[in-house]
């Protein structure tokens, strides 16, 4: 694995066309984007207002205890600044609403994750990596080093 530039939050229309979930969730037609994604609604730390962002579930074959999610902007992501402040929000997923509490996941947790996301969503896992400032070759190897380097935080059901 080569570490490279990791891709700047996206601006301008690139960031409206990625918050558009984020309509479909407040129109109560979230469940479209079936469980592969979800709706975190969080306290922003400065101002006490509630912020929504739509995330990619890492776990989405698991989610009974919860949700876990990267952190593919890194740590000065606001949401993930957020959660770091004050733990508690709410998470829609599919068609249940629920209060979830983040869990902010160690470098062994990270690597196991990547790799068991990787082996599913190959090609996605590697975009993924690149977008983060990761090169990797493809290799088990590369995704758990990848994984140990990225963030991953656990929304536990409240």
């Amino acid at each position: 694995m080569r570490v490279t530039e990791p891709a700047p939050p996206p601006t301008g229309l690139r960031r409206h066309l990625l918050r558009a979930p984020i309509h479909l969730y407040r129109r109560h037609l979230g469940a479209l984007l079936g469980r592969r994604f979800l709706h975190l609604e969080h306290r922003g730390r400065k101002s006490g207002q509630w912020r929504h962002v739509v995330l990619e579930v890492v776990n989405h074959d698991d989610t009974r205890d919860g949700f876990v999610v990267a952190v593919g902007f890194g740590p000065t992501t606001d949401w993930y600044r957020n959660l770091k402040a004050d733990p508690h929000a709410f998470v829609e997923s599919g068609r249940e609403r629920v209060a979830v509490t983040a869990e902010f996941l160690g470098e062994g947790e990270g690597a196991d994750f990547m790799a068991h996301y990787a082996s599913e969503h190959r090609r996605t896992a590697a975009k993924l990596c690149a977008v983060m400032g990761f090169e990797v070759d493809g290799s088990d190897a590369d995704f758990r080093e990848a994984g140990r380097r990225i963030r991953f935080v656990r929304l536990r059901r409240a």
